[in-house]
Order: structure tokens, then C-alpha cells, then sequence
């Protein structure tokens, strides 16, 4: 489906205040934006914002924030070429070490070191390919986890590419719950999965929430990894508390710097401790025990 970028110019001032505001409105639904200077020499700049399927409804609520903290700048709109932007990124990135996992593509197996842990993702419609700060936060912290607590049950929430149960299956050789709201990534999953010989190890599936049977079958984990984003993760704070052993671990990311304390707050108050945060690139991955 072709993208549509819904574009505001205005001066740098109002763009620098408006900017953290609709970080925060659309945050929970993933859409992408982004700020330049659309022309220095007269302080102008641009805000972007990515939307795709209900794009109207975008547009209105992007009206309204604008119309609320009076900012009165028209909005653009420009249809993007239909092309998969995730494949187009990846075309020239080098493989991404993260402790002893190495994420490469097809063409950069040779690569590949003697005691590598190396998970061969390829560009494609799910998230997680390594290069992104969170997952290669998230490869580091698993690694420590996992060598340390030796887990036997484990479940990746919000998979996406699948990068992260493969790292599990490759590192302790124990089963893994992959599941995704997307049952377009729980298929990218599933072939991830195959394409690095741990399908056997992972079991995928399209899940909308806690209350999937899936997760009565298989809880309580042992750890439980979620690289989603800090708003749903503290809304599933109370579901992952009922889903952990006592005793297990929380790996999460898709935290921004300045998100760490709230979410923190919001596992401290369902009995768990801080045990380590990692700082990547203005996100962080936190560790934490109940």
C-alpha cells in the first residue's frame, strides 16, 4: 500500500514545540515523523508525518493538535512511491555484531567468524534487522540473561522479524513462543526461523493480546523479551507479571531515554526490581526481575 506523508512547515520555534507533542499522540500508533530545516537562512522548518491506511483520520487528529496549541500552517499531503523502503534501507548496511550474535544479510555470510551466533535476516516487511538500537540492545541483554539464568520457556512478544527468538533458540537451544499482532511478521517470522535451522526450537503465532489462549498454553515463562514500544509495555505491565515464574526476567525495549523512569514505575509496582538498563543510540533495554 502506498504511503502518504502528511507535512506541516512552519518556524523553528513552533516546530521544535510542536515535535515532542505528536511524538507522544502518535507514538502508540507506530507512524513514523520526522523534523528538518526546510529553510535555515529564514528559521523554517518541516515536520513529516507517515501514515498509511487511514490517513484521513491521521490528518484530523494531526489538525487538531495543530489547531489546539494554535498553530495555524495548512497541511500538505504527498502520495510516496509505492517501494519497500525496509529493503531499500538495507541495501548497503554492514553485518551488526551485538556480543556474540552477528546479524547479517545473504550476501555478507562469508562474514561470518568461528563461535559466531550468527542469524542471517534478510530485508523485508517485519521490524528488526540488528541495526537498530533496541535490537542490538536487546542480542546484548539476552546474551547476559540467558547465559546467567539459563532459561528453559521463553516468549518474544511483539517478534516482528523474529531476530530476537532466534538469538534465544541459537544461544540456549530452548523452546520459544514468537508472537505478533502482524500476521504478516508472524510469517516473516516463521521463515526467519526456518531460513537460520531453529524452526524446531520456535513455535510462531498471531496474537492481539494476553488474553490469546497461546498464552495460557505455554506461560509462565521463564523470560520474556518484548522490544515494542514504552506506552504498550506499561499497559501489559499487570500481563506480564501473571505471565513470568517468580524468580523469571523482562527483558524490554523500545524505550526511549527520557521513557525509562515511567516504565520503570510501572513494573516496580507489579514486584519487580531493576536489575541492568543498557543505553543504545537515545534508547534504552532494561532487565528486570520479579
Amino acid at each position: 500500500m502506498p504511503q502518504t506523508r502528511l507535512h506541516v512547515a512552519t518556524d523553528a520555534a513552533a516546530a521544535d514545540r510542536l515535535f515532542p507533542i505528536l511524538e507522544a499522540a502518535f507514538e502508540e500508533d507506530g507512524l513514523p515523523l520526522s523534523l528538518f530545516d526546510l529553510d535555515e537562512a529564514n528559521g523554517i522548518k518541516e515536520i513529516s508525518l507517515y501514515a498509511d491506511g487511514e490517513v484521513d483520520a491521521a490528518e484530523q487528529r494531526l489538525r487538531a493538535i495543530l489547531d489546539d496549541i494554535g498553530i495555524a500552517t495548512p497541511i500538505e499531503r504527498e502520495t510516496l512511491p509505492d517501494i519497500d523502503w525496509v529493503a531499500k534501507s538495507l541495501e548497503g548496511l554492514q553485518p551488526v555484531r551485538a556480543g556474540r550474535f552477528l546479524v547479517h544479510g545473504s550476501h555478507d555470510r562469508a562474514k561470518r567468524r568461528p563461535g559466531d551466533l550468527a542469524i542471517e535476516i534478510e530485508a523485508g516487511l517485519a521490524f528488526g534487522t540488528g541495526h537498530h538500537g533496541t535490537t542490538s540492545g536487546c542480542l546484548e541483554m539476552i546474551e547476559m540473561v540467558a547465559r546467567r539464568e539459563k532459561p528453559q520457556n521463553a516468549l518474544d512478544l511483539g517478534t516482528g522479524s523474529a531476530v530476537l527468538a532466534i538469538a534465544l533458540a541459537k544461544l540456549s537451544h530452548i523452546p520459544v513462543l514468537a508472537t505478533d499482532i502482524d500476521p504478516v511478521a508472524t510469517t516473516v517470522a516463521h521463515e526467519n526461523a526456518k531460513l537460520n535451522h531453529v524452526s524446531r526450537y520456535i513455535e510462531t503465532s498471531t496474537a492481539a493480546g494476553f488474553h490469546d489462549p497461546i498464552f495460557a498454553r505455554r506461560a509462565p515463562f521463564d523470560l520474556i523479551v518484548a522490544n515494542i514500544l514504552a506506552r504498550p509495555l506499561m499497559r501489559m505491565a499487570p500481563d506480564m507479571a501473571r505471565s513470568v515464574r517468580p524468580g523469571g526476567s523482562l527483558i524490554l525495549s523500545g524505550i526511549l531515554e527520557r521513557q525509562r523512569n515511567a516504565v520503570l514505575a510501572a513494573y516496580v509496582g507489579q514486584q519487580f526490581r531493576q536489575v541492568r538498563t543498557l543505553w543504545r543510540e537515545g534508547w534504552v533495554t532494561i532487565h528486570l526481575k520479579r
